[in-house]
Parts: C-alpha cells; sequence; structure tokens
C-alpha cells in the first residue's frame, strides 16, 4: 500500500514525532540526551529550521518547528542517522533504532499552536515522570521560563512568548499561567499510540528482573543456574520473551543475564 504524502503546512509550523523501533528506548543516560539536542540544534540550523518547542522521552521525541516543507523530511533523516551512529557504536549493536516513518502534523492556526506547546512540554507530567514541566530536564520548557536565556542557538521561545504579550516578563507568567490548564478535550495531537504502549507487557529493568524471577520460580530454577551449559536453552526463551515483550534495550537484556551483547542480538524474539 503506498504511503500518504506529508500534508503541507501553510504556517510552515509542523510538529513532529519519532519514536524507538517497537517502542524500546532511545535514550538511557544524559550523555545520550545531549548528543541527541546537539544534533538537533546543529542540523536545523544548517536546514534553516527554527525549533519552538521540543520534548525527549525516554522512547520517543516530540519537536514543534517553523521551516519549509521541503526540508523536513531531509532534516529528520540528518538527524536520526547521525544519532543512529552514534548510539549504535556506543551500544554495540546494528540495525535499526527509529520505528519506519517519522510523523508530523500542520500546525496552521495560534490556538492549535499554543495547544500543541503546552501538549509537548507537559508530556513528561502526563506519563508520571515529574509533577511540574519545571523540574523535567529534557524539554524546551525551561527556556521558556528563563528566557532571554536559551538552551540551543535553534530555539525560539519568543514567538511564543510575543503571542501572550510584549511584554516580555508578563509574557513568561501568563505562559506558565496557560501551561499549567487542563488540555483541550478532542483535541487530536500527534503521539505514541495507547494501544501499541499497552502491547509492551515489560516496562523497565525492575519489571523485567520480576519477569524472570517468577519464570524461574515457576520452574523451579534459581537465578544463578542460568549460567550453567543445561539451562542455555531457558536462558535463550527468556531472553527471547524480553526482546519481544520488553522495552528494555540488547545491552539492559545482556546485563540482566550476564552474557554478553553478541549473545543476545543473536537470539531471535518468539
Amino acid at each position: 500500500m503506498p504511503r500518504t504524502a506529508r500534508q503541507p503546512s501553510k504556517s510552515k509550523i509542523y510538529h513532529i514525532m519519532f519514536r524507538g523501533n517497537e517502542l524500546k528506548n532511545i535514550f538511557f543516560d544524559v550523555e545520550d540526551r545531549l548528543k541527541f539536542l546537539q544534533l538537533l540544534d546543529e542540523k536545523a540550523l544548517d536546514e534553516n529550521f527554527t525549533v519552538y518547542a521540543y520534548c525527549l522521552m525516554d522512547n520517543h521525541v516530540h519537536i514543534l518547528l517553523y521551516g519549509e516543507h521541503e526540508n523536513l523530511s531531509r532534516l529528520v533523516k540528518r538527524i536520526n542517522t547521525s544519532y543512529v551512529y552514534y548510539f549504535n557504536k556506543k551500544q554495540s549493536r546494528v540495525g535499526h533504532l527509529f520505528h519506519d516513518r517519522f510523523k508530523s502534523q500542520p500546525v496552521e492556526t495560534d490556538a492549535y499552536l499554543l495547544a500543541v506547546v503546552r501538549y509537548i512540554h507537559n508530556n513528561p507530567v502526563k506519563a508520571g515522570m515529574v509533577a511540574d514541566p519545571l523540574d523535567y530536564r529534557w524539554s524546551s520548557y525551561r527556556s521558556y521560563a528563563d528566557y532571554p536565556r536559551i538552551s540551543y542557538s535553534c530555539l525560539d521561545p519568543l514567538y511564543i512568548l510575543k503571542m501572550f504579550s510584549e511584554n516580555i516578563s508578563e509574557a513568561k507568567k501568563l505562559f506558565l499561567n496557560f501551561s499549567k490548564q487542563q488540555e483541550e478535550k478532542n483535541l487530536k495531537i500527534i503521539d505514541i499510540d495507547e494501544n501499541e504502549m499497552r502491547s509492551k507487557d515489560i516496562i523497565g529493568e525492575a519489571a523485567a528482573k520480576s519477569f524472570v524471577d517468577k519464570y524461574l520460580q515457576m520452574k523451579g530454577i534459581q537465578y544463578d543456574c542460568l549460567r550453567e551449559n543445561r539451562y542455555k536453552s531457558i536462558r535463550n526463551e527468556l531472553i527471547s520473551e524480553l526482546r519481544k515483550k520488553s522495552n528494555l534495550s540488547i545491552r539492559q537484556i545482556a546485563s540482566l543475564f550476564g552474557v554478553s551483547r553478541g549473545v543476545v542480538s543473536r537470539i531471535r524474539k518468539v
């Protein structure tokens, strides 16, 4: 079935989102997030895009930006190619990191633009990671609160702030108040598919360890026994299950079982 062409935005403003393949994490530490933001800043400036808002979650990214439609796919491709090269080298892995095609949505009214900015900045709150978007380091929200100090050259909070007031101090107060208001019902904003999110039964290392412990208890096997050659098939079965059902990386699964990343990579999902 042919892909649907991306819809150009009359305003040249787009909300884009891309996520990890199979909803697996694309960021594991501070270094990963800083690398991605450095690439976003560098490539956005190269392609003449202005970023109005961004948020880096563990397994997906939201970016709101302004630029020419014909350059949008090239921008995302350049960011992703560079980040995947960095990530795969660091994690000693090969293959795709991001899921297929990035999502994009034209933003063509002021009301919708402000709603998308609020939605992006409140992603970590919605996910239960923080109580206030100011507490989350990996979004552009702090650059709004701290303006004129901004994190990256490609970022322009002023455009949005001036929609509230020409007086910047007043604009920041109004913006922060607006950000705390409830989202409008039935507002269609691109994000992770909730049904797909629920399809991942095991989220995080603690849940994975619990899954392994319950499985071994049912089999009457001690955890340390997995290192023995006679239990290799059971270990491999567990690895296969975690590759299919969890959001853990190959590195995390390898660490859980005390094996190399190569061993995990060679075991197919059931």
